[in-house]
């Protein structure tokens, strides 16, 4: 899966144009689909210095994109004769429709295919779900919310 990813709001706290602090967990579950064979491109309206800073930032953290404000990684944009709306399956942006996700939610939406619906429905259920346990972020969601067995609503902010 091709996923576009914004940076501030998102991978950082909005603090434009300076670089705010990670959001927990950002980078580990980009850094977790890379691993998986998703192609990750950082989609920002920075440019210039400012988009540097944050492709750095996201480098130093051994995030590696697969491109950059582009659909593939040596794309060229022409102004006036092609769109600059990535030819992507999915965006992660803190700006759409219900808010950013916390990135636990992200990653099981990803890997599952669940939709906001999928979640809302099963956060409206409040049943019980019990973890497998072992992958990463069965370990990772269970050390936020503690224990094996959780309600599935108590994931969900929005």
């Amino acid at each position: 899966m091709t996923i576009a990813v914004d940076f501030d709001g998102t991978i950082v706290e909005h603090k434009y144009p300076a670089i705010g602090k990670e959001i927990p967990f950002a980078i580990d579950t980009l850094k977790e689909l890379v691993e998986e064979n998703h192609k990750i491109i950082l989609w920002t309206a920075r440019e210039g210095k400012l988009l540097d800073e944050a492709v750095q930032f996201c480098r130093e953290r051994g995030l590696e994109f697969y491109a950059i404000n582009a659909d593939y990684p040596d794309a060229q944009w022409d102004n006036y004769r092609q769109s600059r709306k990535p030819k992507v399956d999915m965006f992660i942006d803190d700006r759409n429709l219900g808010g950013l996700p916390d990135w636990v939610t992200i990653y099981e939406m990803i890997t599952s295919d669940l939709t906001f619906g999928d979640l809302i429905e099963r956060a409206a259920g409040g049943d019980i779900e019990e973890d497998e346990g072992g992958s990463f972020f069965e370990n990772l969601r269970d050390s936020i919310i503690g224990g094996r067995h959780r309600r599935k609503s108590s994931r969900h902010h929005w």
